[in-house]
């Protein structure tokens, strides 16, 4: 390590210690501070203003830089955001170091956690996202696609008792086609279903006998085969449950092994084959908020007053100087609203942009004389209730998130623009269960257990795709961990509307008989788009349904 670095890291570590004691101090954090060259003399003289009025705006520079809160960055920046290559350190011992654009992790990086895990691939807007691997503490590792955080399409998990899956993955778990190796040497070659073994498949012990059939839930299910190595097989209906077993054993000699009973499989052979779970990560980078600060240049070019390395400004300021702001997963650069139509819930977006040049990260900038007291910031207020836990909504917040992950995300062939008539049928629709403690389809989740419906699905998964809405980008605005906001109407219809996060979606509640003029004009409303797709009328990304259960059932469109 050269001295420069060996410098710049003892700093962030006093900086650290600082920070903890400025807070005791004050109830609100001052400032930043950039790290000079470590050749600038001692340290107090290396710290230099945050902001350089000589810089061009756009410009892009290499940056030292221990922030407010004790985080440190050092890499190129731009327009007060981590811009090119550059590494994040975290208090906590977080650490990422890749390519950022804007203030978000995009392209490739490397994130590790102080377990000793590390991910490194492919990132996008904070989540890892593209190819990548992970390696646990545990010394568990996945190498393949990922999806928001999530394990999605192909790839090898390594587990560290030696087995070792191969194979297709969906959310987070396996799905589709897949070989499970166990490090006694049996495997199991075949589909499978939310992380179980289900569908066709064969399974092989490493003694030779095999079998082929239906699998549900981990074990033989349904019309199958066993058979020995010595060419004896038993073929017939499988069940764990003795009275459902029924079938023939075929010995390969006159001499066979009547004694054999098919329960063996489920209660030997079986014994020691369990699916790893493997760990659950602690925190989740797009869940990591990184701090910035955004300082303004004083009239006439003049830098603003200098503040101390904790935070703390003259004496002669009687108010805080509130600089910080936490970066989240969300294009700052996009302010769209829009309006969709959901009680049978519908996601929609329009055009339209906000201008949020003079409130750059929810700051508005000031300028700020030499000669004049320091004044706090406004944020720029934001619209509607967020709905937190305790929130009445919150649970129907939760429903329509887990809703719409699971119809955007559900695999689908890809569709022609010319639908048939039958696509736009008010018959067309799928109800879906949501158990709390999860299904073959389903995660498991912490709201109440719902039913989901999905109108005429086909037909919005065109649209969107007319709309050249990404599902990815989609599902990241509506289903990131980020809770939507809710918004009351004054009107008659007591509808509710819910925005995300980013401002890009609203979902709105409706009545029934709403829902049904929707779905008849949807035909025209399709050929229109098609016809127009620069259209300016409101663009409808989908309509469905929440169904509580319980004693009240109540149904929300």
């Amino acid at each position: 390590m050269s001295n420069r670095e060996s410098g710049v890291l003892k700093a962030w570590e006093a900086t650290i210690r600082r920070t903890q004691a400025a807070k005791k101090r004050a109830h609100s954090i001052f400032g930043s501070t950039s790290v000079g060259h470590a050749d600038d003399g001692d340290i107090n003289g290396g710290y230099t203003d945050a902001f350089d009025p000589e810089l061009i705006a756009g410009e892009v520079y290499h940056a030292d830089r221990i922030l407010p809160n004790g985080d440190y960055y050092t890499g190129q920046w731009c327009d007060s955001f981590p811009h090119g290559h550059g590494k994040y350190l975290w208090t906590d011992g977080c650490m990422y170091v890749g390519e950022w654009v804007k203030g978000k992790t995009m392209g490739r990086g490397r994130f590790s956690w102080p377990s000793g895990a590390t991910y490194e691939g492919e990132f996008k807007s904070g989540y890892m996202d593209g190819n990548g691997t992970y390696t646990g503490s545990n010394g568990d590792t996945y190498k393949g696609n990922w999806v928001m955080n999530l394990k999605h399409g192909r790839g090898v998990k390594s587990f560290s008792n030696g087995d070792c899956y191969d194979g297709e993955w969906r959310r987070g778990l396996q799905e589709g086609n897949g070989k499970y190796q166990w490090k006694n040497g049996n495997h199991y070659v075949g589909e499978w279903k939310n992380g179980e073994i289900c569908g066709k498949g064969s399974f092989v012990w490493s003694n030779g006998n095999k079998y082929d059939g239906n699998w549900e839930s981990g074990l033989p299910r349904g019309n199958g085969t066993f058979k020995w190595p010595d060419g004896s097989f038993y073929v017939g209906y499988w069940s764990k449950d003795p009275q459902e077993q029924n079938g023939s054993y075929y010995p390969s000699g006159s001499l066979g092994n009547v004694q054999w009973d098919p329960q063996d499989v489920y209660n030997v052979d079986f014994s020691d084959c369990k699916i790893c779970l493997g760990e659950k990560v602690s925190i989740l980078p797009s869940q990591k908020k990184l701090a910035a600060w955004r300082s303004s240049k004083g009239e006439d070019g003049v830098k603003p007053r200098r503040m101390s390395v904790d935070g703390r400004v003259s004496i002669e300021v009687e108010r805080p100087f509130d600089r910080m702001q936490m970066w989240g997963c969300g294009d700052i650069d996009d302010f769209v609203t829009g309006c969709c139509s959901e009680r049978t819930s519908s996601a929609g977006g329009g055009g339209g942009r906000g201008d949020m040049s003079e409130y750059m990260l929810g700051l508005s900038l000031e300028k700020e004389g030499l000669g004049t007291p320091m004044r706090m910031s406004k944020s720029c207020k934001r619209q509607g209730e967020t709905i937190c836990k305790g929130h009445k909504n919150y649970d129907l917040m939760l429903n329509l998130q887990l809703g719409i992950r699971h119809s955007v995300g559900r695999p689908a062939p890809a569709a022609s623009l010319d639908l048939k008539p039958s696509a736009f049928d008010p018959k067309e629709k799928v109800w879906t269960k949501f158990p709390s403690e999860g299904s073959k389809h389903t995660p498991p989740h912490q709201s109440c257990e719902f039913k989901w419906k999905d109108y005429c699905p086909l037909v919005f998964r065109t649209l969107r795709k007319l709309f050249k809405v990404d599902p990815a980008d989609y599902m990241l605005s509506i289903c990131g961990n980020d809770a939507l906001r809710e918004l009351s109407s004054p009107g008659k219809s007591g509808s509710f509307f819910y925005l995300t996060n980013d401002d890009r979606y609203m979902i709105k509640t409706m009545k029934k008989a709403e829902a049904k003029v929707l779905i008849r004009m949807l035909s025209a409303y399709y050929n229109h788009v098609r016809a127009f797709q620069t259209t300016l009328v409101t663009k409808f990304y989908g309509l469905h349904c929440v169904k509580l259960t319980g004693p009240i059932q109540k149904k929300v469109h």
